[in-house]
């Protein structure tokens, strides 16, 4: 009997000090109550102790958690309708006022962390008109946000990691119509681009029909030039040769006439017997 009791209150001792342990991970954060009451939650991973029965303790992720909203419809600066489709990402910051504000609940924490955004994209989209939506840099929209949702989710005990835009879209009524002035606005632009290529193109023409027109003409010059230079150089050269032996220069022309003239045998030719054409003719009998 002293050998059972003996393990019964090694066993009572044992399971006490086991109750009287606690560990917290590095991904979680944890609060002790006494009776109900927060007594401590700035606990870091590790080892800690409680009194049985006394104290309770509760424990929370503390790693960064992922809202995802549905999409949204926001007013712009000039009263237009656009769709938002976006996401944040958060975690807990002050685990005391996390518990006292939604009762440690993620769900909770969403809902109102989801209303928190919602005023903050309102709030930011009515500033902006849709051009400055969609061609401003996402990360300056980003910024104002962060910094427009900070306080007001620093009262729900969480802190604001991230929020990003992931698409902003046009309501499906009003999608055709812009649509429809951007395509009228391309082809305005393709109809002036083409306007212009063709009026590029007409004086590329012209001026290559000048080009050529001039090129022609020093063309012709030149070879008038050339032709002239050789006539005379043809002319010199032929009254130097008649200078020389004049007789045989006669002679040399007649015998080109006589080749010239009589080459076909249907030609005809009248004139008189004694015609100095036929000079040398008689002078070789």
């Amino acid at each position: 009997m002293s050998q059972n009791k003996i393990l019964v209150g090694l066993g009572v001792v044992f399971t006490l000090v086991m109750m009287s342990i606690f560990t917290v991970s590095e991904t979680e954060k944890a609060i002790k109550f006494k009776f109900g009451e927060i007594v401590a939650s700035d606990y870091k991973p590790g080892l800690h102790f409680k009194i049985p029965f006394i104290n309770n303790v509760k424990k929370f992720d503390s790693r960064i958690l992922t809202l995802d909203s549905t999409p949204e419809r926001f007013l712009t600066a000039e009263k237009k309708n656009v769709i938002v489709d976006s996401f944040v990402k958060w975690r807990i910051g002050d685990v005391t006022t996390f518990y006292t504000s939604v009762a440690g609940d993620t769900y909770q924490a969403n809902v109102r962390l989801d209303q928190i955004i919602k005023d903050a994209f309102r709030s930011e989209f009515s500033k902006r008109d849709i051009k400055q939506l969609v061609s401003t840099d996402r990360s300056v929209v980003r910024e104002a946000l962060i910094a427009n949702t900070a306080s007001a989710a620093a009262k729900l005990g969480i802190d604001i990691v991230d929020v990003q835009v992931k698409r902003i879209d046009l309501p499906k009524e009003v999608s055709q119509s812009v649509y429809s002035r951007m395509e009228a606005e391309r082809a305005r632009v393709a109809r002036e681009f083409r306007s212009q290529g063709s009026e590029a193109a007409e004086r590329v023409r012209a001026d290559a029909d000048k080009q050529k027109e001039i090129i022609l003409a020093n063309a012709y010059r030149d070879a008038e030039v050339t032709k002239g230079q050789g006539d005379a150089t043809a002319s010199e050269i032929y009254a130097k040769a008649y200078g020389q032996d004049v007789e045989f220069y006669a002679f040399y022309r007649s015998m080109a006439a006589y080749k010239e003239t009589f080459a076909n045998s249907a030609n005809l030719m009248v004139t008189e017997p004694d015609s100095d054409f036929f000079k040398y003719f008689k002078q070789m009998k």
